[in-house]
């Protein structure tokens, strides 16, 4: 009988330890079918972050470096610099990526390292317990803004990719989500562009993923798939916002 669809041998058999409805493992499972297909899985080295997914050194089968909060970037540049035949990636989410770690990300877009950055924003510091995250929405309710975020007194969401779309040297930035069967194929098509880019020597690359997180939400998993389009979409747009290959 013809096998029609497996797990990715680039995946460990470990039991993903993220909460029921989290889109973690549908990102994990994209990077891995992209290291399979590209054949990199013995070159490749991950650098885990700082939380929900400081595990993820657990579930993918290459070499993979755990990273202080929000340093993942420059540990992917002194990686990518010592063993520049490797294939280097970070996988952050938003407190980490666009938080503590907002200095490391802008300094090695600009600097263009050549590296692939897979970037989870769910909205909210989620290892920790659902506080407002440099990602939280207008007038999110989260543990720490109780009557929704007010960009009077907390300012406004970070938006990665168009922050990072106005600096010289990133290759490719793209936004994508995993609430659909179609947004799960775009989001592998820009994961699988982030590494190619990083495979030709193009430069910095960075897929941004707007994921769900229906524990600190306080949604259903089917409610939180929808939430993203309703409220996430509007204020972060799916696209992409950087491709010096179609320039």
């Amino acid at each position: 009988m013809a096998v029609v669809f497996e797990k990715p041998k680039s995946l460990t058999d470990t039991v993903f330890h993220y909460c029921p409805g989290c889109t973690h493992g549908i990102v994990h499972r994209l990077v891995a079918e992209t290291m399979d297909e590209l054949g990199i899985e013995g070159k490749a080295i991950g650098i885990a972050p700082v939380g929900c997914s400081v595990l993820a050194y657990n579930y993918f089968a290459c070499d993979m470096i755990e990273a202080a909060h929000g340093r993942a970037p420059a540990v992917a540049t002194g990686v990518k610099r010592a063993l520049p035949d490797r294939v280097v990636f970070t996988y952050q989410g938003d407190g980490d990526l666009a938080s503590i770690g907002l200095c490391e990300t802008v300094s090695a877009a600009c600097r263009g390292e050549n590296i692939t950055v897979i970037f989870i924003n769910n909205a909210i510091y989620g290892m920790t317990g659902g506080q407002m995250a440099p990602t939280s929405l207008i007038g999110q309710v989260t543990q720490t803004s109780p009557y929704g975020r007010d960009p009077k007194t907390q300012g406004y969401p970070i938006r990665i990719c168009e922050l990072l779309s106005t600096l010289e040297a990133p290759a490719y930035l793209e936004r994508v989500t995993v609430n659909s069967v179609k947004n799960v194929k775009n989001a592998k098509k820009a994961i699988k562009k982030a590494f190619q880019n990083q495979i030709d020597g193009k430069g910095f690359s960075l897929v941004e993923v707007l994921s769900s997180c229906p524990t600190n939400w306080g949604k259903t998993p089917q409610k939180a798939l929808e939430w993203i389009d309703e409220a996430m979409i509007p204020q972060y747009p799916l696209g992409v916002y950087r491709d010096k290959e179609a320039e």
